[in-house]
């Protein structure tokens, strides 16, 4: 850097104040004399020199803070100024919002159509063996069959294993359906209930004519009830036969037909072959049953005992499709004893002299099963003929 000797190489002229060199000997500008004392040149350069203007000297820092100051002020006189002429909005405070939750519509519950809910089958309850009971026992105090009891407990067929304090699930019985009242028929629809019908199937070689000839009813009437628009008919056909429909006749009433023969009953209870002990006061037959008997008709139920030397026959006639067998058909013996049964659909064609029913066959006999007993029997019951 090179130093500045301008302050002691140069002199001022005392009039114009130009700066000149130190040798010169008169103003180039004003053309004054610089000859003179030194004093006067030294008063003059200290009058030319008090004239200046001070100098002030800031830092970087001050001259920002006095720069923010004057900003500041002049915003504050703009704002007033704009404020004096109404052109300011005063600024509108922005309110929190608030988040209302708007609640949803629940819409009007409609009333729901009720669906009849099927009842469950009942729990089977607990029952606790005493001293004495038998499977026979507890079934004929229960209402129930003895098998229904096996089943139930997974015992052994004979239901010979119960013990004191044992207990035993004891199933509810089968309650009877209700049927629900019929209704109010019409004339024309109560005329047709009240006919009395049988249902023929048709053999081959029938005709339409041989079945009416043989029903002694038309056919005209025979093709109304089954709606039939000619009069083919082919084996295996089953018609409705109206029997109300028959034409009078002079002369005896002709015999009316039997209506056709029910399949033989399937057998259900007790399997083939089960052994019952003297524990086992009843034993319960159960079977399907063949279809909608008459008034007129029945089960016939034969029980006989094998083992018997002359052979010991139990026969009764009933319309439900079970039989208790009573504990008086028990052998008086030990050793067991076989029983042998069957059952068959019979009709009632009368009555003999003693007023006693006069027992036909309705349908073929079921196949025969066998179950074994063991025990001493009471009252000897007189064999049925």
């Amino acid at each position: 850097m090179s130093t500045d000797n301008s302050a002691t190489s140069t002199k001022l002229c005392p009039t114009c104040g130009t700066r000149l060199s130190e040798d010169a000997a008169r103003c180039l500008v004003c053309g004054s004399s610089l000859t003179g004392n030194g004093e006067s040149e030294e008063k003059q350069s200290q009058a030319l020199r008090g004239s200046r203007m001070p100098e002030i000297t800031l830092s970087l820092p001050a001259v920002i803070g006095l720069l923010a100051v004057f900003l500041a002020i002049g915003a504050v006189m703009v704002f007033f100024a704009l404020q004096s002429t109404g052109r300011v909005v005063e600024p509108t405070a922005t309110p929190t919002l608030t988040l209302t939750i708007t609640p949803s519509l629940t819409p009007t519950p409609q009333t729901p159509t009720l669906t009849p809910t099927p009842l469950p089958s009942p729990t089977p309850f607990t029952y606790v063996v005493q001293a004495g009971d038998t499977c026979g026992g507890i079934a004929a105090a229960f209402d129930i069959s003895v098998q229904s009891i096996v089943r139930t407990n997974n015992l052994p067929a004979d239901c010979a294993t119960l013990f004191d304090g044992q207990e035993l699930l004891i199933p509810y019985p089968t309650p009877t359906v209700t049927p629900f009242p019929s209704a109010t028929l019409s004339g024309l629809d109560a005329t047709i209930a009240a006919c009395e019908k049988v249902v023929y199937t048709v053999a081959e070689n029938d005709t339409l004519s041989s079945i009416s000839t043989n029903y002694a009813v038309p056919m005209d009437a025979i093709k109304e009830f089954n709606g039939m628009v000619n009069n083919t008919v082919y084996s295996g056909l089953s018609l409705i036969i109206p029997l109300c429909e028959r034409a009078a006749t002079p002369g005896p009433t002709p015999t009316p037909t039997a209506p056709p023969p029910y399949p033989a009953p399937n057998l259900l209870l007790p399997p083939d072959g089960t052994h019952f002990t003297l524990e086992d006061d009843i034993v319960t037959l159960q079977w399907a049953a063949v279809g909608t008997l008459r008034d007129n008709e029945t089960y016939a139920i034969t029980v006989e005992d094998v083992t018997e030397g002359q052979g010991r026959k139990l026969v009764d006639y009933v319309t439900d499709t079970k039989f208790i067998v009573p504990a008086s058909f028990r052998a008086n013996a030990n050793e067991p004893h076989v029983y042998r049964w069957s059952v068959m659909p019979v009709r009632q064609i009368g009555t003999d002299d003693n007023g006693a029913p006069i027992w036909d066959t309705a349908g073929a006999s079921s196949q025969t099963r066998v179950f074994t007993w063991t025990g001493e029997a009471g009252a000897a019951v007189t064999p049925t003929p």
